[in-house]
């Protein structure tokens, strides 16, 4: 039975989105926002440019050999050949984060005026060409001072820095913003930041395989999700109090999710991936729902595991008036026996949680499988289990290595494929609200460096000017927006015969 189990699941995956009926963009809701998203450190470059001082992703990037952003897509000086680029397509939101140090280079204090005229001026563009900003205010690259100084996010002072950033963001740019996502996948920061030591600023307890140069994977990864939301928590009321009134934006929390399915039928695999949820989303959206953790996270970790004041879960409780989803792939669980609390010098997140994660494809981004029935498991999980929050899909693509082609057909079927898995998703009643591409052009990659990429346009790194060419998926994205294209097998292979003939770098 086990076997006829994984059968069925390898046929649904290979058969891609067969039960997805065609579709166009008019069957979305008429204020569905369609768009694409990048990152500061990913995009911006400059590094030392304009009174711009590190992060600690400057930092954890010069410490390997897989590149850096020091000049990336050089976006600070071309902003607004890209902002052309993303009205050309015809993309309706634009999804970017804001440098914490290029704005406020101490981390706390002084107002760096370059810095404020650039964000200034890049939503000034975007407004101009009639593109929805959606602005992120930490995206793994907080400042290396405050790391130096405190620690960073395993310190509760960094609650108040937070906040005093996001006083100023809201100040300075929300007559314009609407849409400010406090935390990048703050699941994700915590783990591969605090336990896996894989992400700046690669802090874990040091093993055979990994080393780290500080670090306690069993107590971090747990006190930094704390701090997170607490300091989502305070930036939100902070809005909502001083800012929300006039300016009626709306302020959320994000999260990284695969799709999670049990590796067999049997009642453990099933338990263990609901503990899987819990620990991975749960961990996150509870605490935003009820104010407190998962059960099973209180049993597995214990003591470790950091306490709310009944103060701090009323002010965690009903903070988020969305949440953004990034997920990009699914994969299947299996259990495994968690390591007692009792034991926290021999722990870190994954030997507490009981369970074991199989790739659909392997553990390499360039890997990653479509898996479009498992984005929709996504949508309907969080709206059955957490009451149908809006929901924003800030990230979702299909990574590919970076070279010469352009006619990137796997990435034009996996983003139709997910379109329409999302689709299905609304239809059912989840309240999901927008959705955007990772990535609008190719990027610095936070795990990968140039590695692969995931841009709808190429970025001809090896060229000074750095330019950039329309991929297939740009093509079919703009066809689609603007209802040239419908989802429908015979139109991407005209898109492809057409794009065939045109393209070039």
């Amino acid at each position: 039975m086990q076997k006829f189990s994984l059968f069925f699941i390898s046929l649904i995956i290979i058969l891609g989105i067969s039960y997805i009926d065609a579709f166009t963009r008019h069957d979305f809701p008429e204020d569905f926002l369609f768009g694409a998203a990048t990152s500061a450190y990913q995009w911006e470059g400059a590094v030392d440019e304009d009174g711009r001082t590190p992060s600690v992703w400057d930092t954890f990037t010069h410490s390997d050999d897989k590149g850096n952003g020091d000049i990336a897509c050089d976006g600070y000086h071309k902003y607004k050949e890209d902002v052309k680029l993303i009205a050309e397509m015809g993309l309706e939101a634009f999804r970017f984060s804001i440098s914490w140090t290029r704005l406020i280079p101490n981390g706390r204090g002084p107002i760096n005026p370059k810095g404020l005229r650039f964000y200034k001026n890049l939503i000034k563009e975007l407004r101009s060409h009639g593109i929805e900003p959606h602005v992120t205010l930490h995206h793994y690259d907080f400042p290396q001072s405050l790391e130096d100084e405190y620690g960073g996010w395993i310190n509760r002072k960094i609650i108040e820095d937070f906040t005093a950033f996001a006083d100023v963001c809201f100040r300075e740019f929300g007559d314009d913003v609407k849409f400010w996502t406090t935390i990048d996948e703050a699941n994700v920061f915590a783990i591969g930041g605090y336990s896996q030591g894989i992400v700046g600023p690669g802090h874990c307890t040091s093993t055979k395989s990994v080393k780290c140069s500080t670090g306690n994977s069993s107590t971090e990864p747990y006190i930094v999700g704390h701090n997170l939301l607490l300091a989502h928590a305070s930036a939100s009321k902070l809005y909502r109090l001083k800012y929300k009134t006039k300016q009626r934006g709306s302020v959320g929390l994000s999260i990284f999710s695969h799709g999670l399915t049990p590796y067999t039928n049997s009642k453990d695999d099933e338990i263990a991936t609901e503990r899987a949820k819990d620990f991975f989303c749960g961990w996150m959206l509870k605490p935003l729902v009820s104010g407190d953790y998962p059960e099973v996270m209180k049993r597995n970790v214990g003591l470790r595991l950091p306490v709310f004041t009944e103060q701090e879960s009323e002010q965690v409780k009903g903070s988020s008036d969305f949440v953004g989803i990034i997920h990009y792939t699914t994969v299947y669980v299996t259990n495994s026996k968690p390591t007692p609390s009792l034991l926290p010098n021999d722990s870190n997140f994954f030997t507490d949680t009981g369970f074991e994660i199989i790739f659909t494809g392997n553990a390499s981004v360039s890997s990653w499988k479509s898996v479009p029935w498992g984005f929709e498991s996504v949508l309907e999980y969080v709206k059955q289990s957490y009451n149908n929050p809006p929901i924003y899909v800030l990230e979702n693509g299909l990574p590919l290595e970076h070279d010469t082609t352009l006619q990137d057909s796997e990435r034009v079927e996996y983003i139709q494929d997910y379109i329409g898995a999302m689709l299905n998703a609304i239809k059912n009643g989840s309240d999901t609200r927008g959705y955007f591409v990772w990535s609008v052009i190719d990027l610095f990659e936070l795990l990968a460096g140039y590695e692969t990429s995931f841009g709808l346009y190429f970025v001809n790194f090896s060229d000074p000017g750095l330019k950039r060419s329309p991929k297939l998926s740009a093509s079919w994205y703009t066809g689609f927006l603007n209802g040239t294209i419908d989802v429908v097998p015979q139109d991407i292979l005209q898109l492809e015969s057409n794009f065939s003939a045109s393209s070039s770098l």
